[in-house]
């Protein structure tokens, strides 16, 4: 990380600045150094303590509460929740040249995929059949191109032009996955594994917790969160939608006991001062989606949430809510640039 941005981030700068002052999205800082805080402890009874940290990894500010009877039980657990954290940041970095994901865009092949990217590339191409490509790892044509095509001052230089012809190389059809061996069908392919990757590490952080012991627990990688148990006096997590405008006036609030939930926004990360384009991609016509300015999907896993809250944020609304009352155990909330507000059935029902 440059040192004006750790300088920006230590002073508080929000998370989207944060982000466009590091050039990066997602995964794009895990091999970044982390800046940790020091964890801390509050004791409720003689029963339970509530031990929490916040630290910064995979390009986002990381959360954890653990809820435990031993405090130090309790940050051993959380130490090693982060350091599954750090692990897997890395293996599965787009931006470090070492990695597997970068060999892969870099060579058009892979062999040996080590079993973690298999597991996170499988269940993409299960979500890119289940939502008709509108979820799409293979973007990231189109997304170097956005950050090609606009200058400092976020004017477009050579988009449309450009853009017709890194459309042929869209399409996770288009991965060829046989034993151990990972190849592009077109060369100019390349992989993000961005809309899902942080909610697989969210996910494998929690059974490390659960592992050790801690039942209780949440889980918050910058909207991508995982709960386990309850929180004090059993009483079940409470959970904000975000307010695109930053302005805590929470579009909704639930709450949950074990389950998870992912929130896809426009709000964040984008390329323009009129925000027409953003880190969201349309694979079908490399466009960024505008009918919606967030979508929060609640689903078993944070990664199944993750995935799917970017397919319905790709999708018009009605179409999305289609989409995830088809399937077990999901539901949605969607907040249109309108500020109109549309729910599946089962919403705020949440016994994930």
């Amino acid at each position: 990380m440059k040192t004006t941005n750790l300088s920006a981030l230590q002073k508080g700068v929000d998370r989207r600045t944060f982000l466009k002052l590091s050039g990066m999205l997602g995964l794009g800082a895990a091999a970044v150094p982390v800046l940790a805080t020091q964890a801390e402890a509050v004791r409720f009874n003689r029963d339970e303590h509530k031990v929490s940290m916040t630290r910064v990894a995979m390009g986002t500010f990381v959360s954890m509460t653990l809820i435990h009877p031993s405090r130090d039980e309790a940050q051993e657990a959380m130490g090693r929740a982060f350091d599954e954290v750090d692990r897997l940041s890395r293996e599965l970095s787009r931006f470090d040249g070492a990695t597997a994901v970068s060999h892969l865009n870099t060579e058009g092949t892979l062999r040996d995929v080590p079993p973690e990217l298999a597991d996170v590339i499988e269940r993409s191409l299960r979500y890119y059949r289940l939502s008709n490509g509108c979820f799409d790892i293979t973007v990231k044509p189109i997304v170097d191109l956005f950050q090609a095509s606009f200058d400092m001052s976020g004017q477009a230089q050579t988009l449309e032009p450009n853009l017709e012809k890194v459309l042929p190389y869209i399409g996770a059809d288009k991965i060829l996955f046989s034993g151990r061996t990972l190849r592009f069908a077109e060369p100019g392919m390349g992989i993000t594994l961005d809309g899902i990757a942080k909610g697989y590490i969210v996910d494998r952080a929690s059974e490390v917790l659960t592992r050790l012991g801690i039942r209780n627990h949440l889980i918050n990688a910058g909207g991508d969160i995982r709960t386990c148990g309850a929180k004090e006096h059993h009483k079940p997590w409470s959970i904000a939608i975000q307010d695109p405008q930053k302005q805590k006036r929470y579009p909704d609030v639930i709450r949950l006991g074990d389950g998870a939930i992912a929130t896809s926004g426009n709000y964040e990360v984008y390329y323009d001062h009129e925000k027409m384009f953003h880190h969201i991609v349309n694979p079908k016509n490399g466009h960024s989606p505008l009918q919606s300015s967030s979508v929060s999907v609640c689903a078993a896993t944070t990664m199944d949430a993750d995935a799917l809250s970017t397919a319905v944020f790709v999708m018009e609304p009605a179409q999305g809510l289609r989409f995830i009352e088809t399937l077990p155990r999901c539901e949605a909330f969607i907040l249109t640039k309108a500020d109109n507000k549309f729910k599946t059935s089962g919403w705020g029902c949440q016994a994930i």
